[in-house]
């Protein structure tokens, strides 16, 4: 059986319940979901859309480079909105994160989000060669 790792940053909100921010596993990182955390203080950046998804995919960039890698190696993204109505906006600023990468993604409403955010981003990643 292959080890885990633990990843944690100081440079990405710290996990809120009983979780990490990601794991590694045979050479794939697995990315817990990340809200509009400010990574200092901790506190939830409402705003737009498009600032929570900037937020958001600023935090799991941080988290990656954390396990050695980036986002340019992510296979896999998981959205989650609030609003299905709002998809155009997110969907501005994530295609400015990823540039010409294209990574497998599913965006899906949500009933709900933690702490009442409207945008949630997960994702799957190779390590950096």
């Amino acid at each position: 059986m292959s080890e885990l790792k633990r990843i944690h940053t100081d440079q990405a909100p710290a996990a809120i319940g009983p979780y990490s921010q990601a794991i590694v596993s045979d050479g794939w990182v697995f990315c817990s979901g990340q809200i509009p955390l400010d990574p200092a203080s901790g506190e939830l950046k409402l705003g737009s859309v498009a600032d929570q998804t900037d937020l958001c995919l600023s935090n799991l960039g941080q988290v990656l480079q954390a396990a050695g890698s980036s986002l340019a190696h992510v296979v896999k993204t998981t959205v989650f909105l609030s609003d299905m109505g709002t998809f155009a906006e997110m969907n501005e600023v994530y295609a400015r994160h990823f540039g010409e990468h294209r990574p497998a993604r599913a965006a899906v409403q949500a009933a709900a989000l933690p702490k009442g955010c409207d945008v949630e981003i997960e994702c799957v990643a190779r390590m950096a060669s």
